[in-house]
């Protein structure tokens, strides 16, 4: 028996065996934002368990807006975050790194007057309320709009809720303009039959392209670029296989974490964006695209006086994680 338990405690010593920690996942806490341009990708590789490939541990945090988001990141409640528009802003401002871009949300905004707004175009929206979430993906395109329209969105009454609340108020009448996001359009569409939709995202493609991506915590980047690179082989993974087998693909995200909608508004957000696969995100990321997208949204934060000077993209964005680890396939 005393050789017994010297064998044991030899093993345990020498970490042959016996110990509850050799192997373990390690857990990488991520926030994101429940909308399909988000989190659509982080949903397959959890469900189909390729994060756990990489030995990393998902723990999903979910925001209502990129703003609390990033000030979760900012302050080490989550290690990653998932977001839209946002990645162009506070990361400017030295909060976090950009490492992976998730998609291109294409047609993911709009703008919905109620028929009593006697609004048919752009220029009808002057003078008159509009609800929306400030500081996101929804506002950025609300002042690209307004601004090639010749109004200073600046000068405009918007009243900023959760994109839930503001929607809301739009329905039952309290604000007769709202700029809101996939999949709300559809509950729009199908509660004030009236509504028109005085512009979405795609009438100022590409020149007002909106990127959502992921952001990792300054220290997170600084120390654990391991993970971040097990991260990306699971997204790449991930990707690839929403953008090569889309329909197979939401069904999967549907059941496992949209539920609660029907299939239909999870169609109707994949229509609204755009994914690329992998290997053509090489390209943007080398040929400058991607910079070049994220710096644009910057400058409509600058605009709108949301953060101050524009700092050039080459500082905030790392996309030396993404380009290494499609390198090494």
């Amino acid at each position: 028996m005393k050789l017994v338990r010297y064998l044991f405690v030899a093993m345990v010593i020498l970490g042959l065996g016996f110990s509850s920690q050799a192997g373990a996942a390690e857990k990488v806490k991520v926030g994101y934002l429940h909308t399909l341009a988000v989190d659509g990708q982080l949903w397959i590789g959890v469900h189909k368990g390729y994060f756990q490939e990489q030995g990393l541990e998902i723990e999903p945090i979910q925001f209502t807006s990129g703003v609390p988001l990033m000030q979760a990141l900012s302050g080490g409640s989550v290690d990653v975050a998932i977001m839209g528009a946002v990645i162009s802003n506070f990361p400017s401002r030295g909060v976090g790194k950009v490492f992976l871009i998730n998609d291109i949300e294409y047609d993911t905004a709009m703008l919905f007057a109620r028929p009593e707004a006697n609004a048919k175009k752009i220029t009808d929206v002057k003078g008159k309320k509009i609800a929306t979430v400030k500081g996101t993906t929804a506002h950025v395109f609300l002042h690209t709009a307004l601004k090639a329209n010749g109004i200073d969105s600046t000068k405009e009454e918007i009243v900023s809720m959760d994109m839930a609340g503001a929607v809301s108020a739009f329905i039952s009448g309290a604000v007769p303009l709202v700029c809101t996001w996939a999949p709300f359009h559809v509950q729009i569409r199908e509660k004030v039959p009236g509504a028109v939709m005085l512009s979405s995202a795609k009438d100022y493609y590409p020149d007002a392209a909106i990127i959502g991506g992921w952001v990792a915590s300054n220290k997170f980047h600084e120390q654990r670029k391991d993970l971040l690179k097990k991260l990306v082989k699971a997204w790449a993974k991930a990707n690839d296989e929403l953008v090569g087998k889309p329909e197979e693909s939401l069904k999967l995200i549907h059941s496992k974490a949209y539920s609660n909608i029907p299939f239909s508004d999870i169609q109707a957000s994949w229509d609204a964006q755009k994914c690329e696969t992998s290997k053509d995100w090489v390209k943007l990321y080398e040929d400058g695209t991607v910079s070049k997208w994220i710096g644009q949204v910057e400058k409509v934060f600058v605009e709108i006086g949301s953060i101050g000077d524009w700092v050039d993209p080459k500082k905030f964005f790392d996309p030396s994680i993404f380009l290494e680890v499609m390198k090494s396939k």
